[in-house]
C-alpha cells in the first residue's frame, strides 16, 4: 500500500501560496482546507482560490470541505480541478450520489469523520469511495494536538475495508507529525496530512521524507 504525505497549505504563509506550494513539491498531495465558518468555527479559503491553486500547483490538490450543503458546493472543486474532494458524513445529504458524482468529474472521492463519528453506521459506503479521512483532531484549526482515542477508529476502519477487499485510502489530519505519524500508520493509516511539521521545519523536502519513511517503517511491523 501506498504511504502518502499531503502537506496542509493552512500552515503556510497565505501571502505567496505559488512559492509555498512550490516548497512541498516532493509530496504526494498539497492539502487544502476548505472552511465555511458554518461546519465549523473558521473561515478559510474557497473555490476561485482552490480553481488558481490547481493551476499553479506541482502535486495535485486534495481538498478537505468542512462545510455545509457539500452536496451543492463539493461538485465544484472537482469540475476546478481538485484530484480528491472529501466531504463530511456529518454534513451530506446524500452520500453516496454526492461520491459518485464526485468520481464522474474525474476526482477521487473522499468522506470524512469527526473525532466523535463511529465508522460503523458508514461501512457500507466503502465501496463508493476512494478514501475515508479519519479526523484525528476536532475540524476547524491547525495546530491541534493528535488524538489518541481516534487510534482504535483507525484501526477499526483498516479492518474494514481489508475484509472487504477493498482499496480504500485511510488519511489521518490533526497533530501528525515525526512523533504520532508512526502510530497512525500502526494503526493502518496511509494518507498523512501535516501542517507545521511541515511548513514548521527548516527544509520541508527533508520534513516530508523523514514522515513518509517513519509511516513506512510503521506500516511494515503492523
Amino acid at each position: 500500500m501506498d504511504i502518502l504525505v499531503s502537506p496542509s497549505i493552512l500552515a503556510s504563509d497565505f501571502s505567496d501560496l505559488a512559492g509555498e506550494l512550490g516548497r512541498i513539491s516532493t509530496a504526494d498531495y498539497a492539502h487544502v482546507d476548505v472552511m465555511d465558518n458554518h461546519f465549523v468555527p473558521n473561515l478559510t479559503l474557497g473555490l476561485p482560490v482552490v480553481e488558481r491553486l490547481v493551476q499553479v500547483s506541482p502535486v495535485p490538490i486534495d481538498t478537505h470541505l468542512m462545510i455545509e450543503d457539500p452536496d451543492r458546493w463539493a461538485p465544484g472543486f472537482a469540475e476546478a480541478g481538485a484530484a480528491s474532494v472529501t466531504f463530511h458524513a456529518e454534513a451530506a445529504q446524500a452520500p453516496v450520489r454526492l461520491a459518485r458524482e464526485l468520481r464522474g468529474l474525474g476526482a477521487r472521492a473522499g468522506m470524512a469523520l469527526r473525532p466523535a463519528t463511529p465508522v460503523e453506521p458508514f461501512v457500507d459506503l466503502l465501496p463508493e469511495l476512494d478514501m475515508l479521512l479519519v479526523m484525528t483532531v476536532e475540524p476547524g484549526f491547525g495546530g491541534q494536538s493528535f488524538l489518541d482515542a481516534t487510534l482504535p477508529k483507525i484501526r477499526r476502519t483498516r479492518q474494514a475495508i481489508t475484509e472487504a477487499g477493498l482499496d480504500v485510502w485511510v488519511q489521518v489530519d490533526g497533530g501528525i507529525s515525526a512523533e504520532t505519524v508512526e502510530r497512525a500508520a500502526e494503526a493502518g493509516a496511509n494518507v498523512f496530512v501535516a501542517g507545521s511539521a511541515v511548513y514548521g521545519a527548516e527544509d520541508a523536502a527533508t520534513a516530508i521524507d523523514e514522515l513518509r519513511q517513519r509511516a513506512r517503517d510503521a506500516h511494515t511491523h503492523r
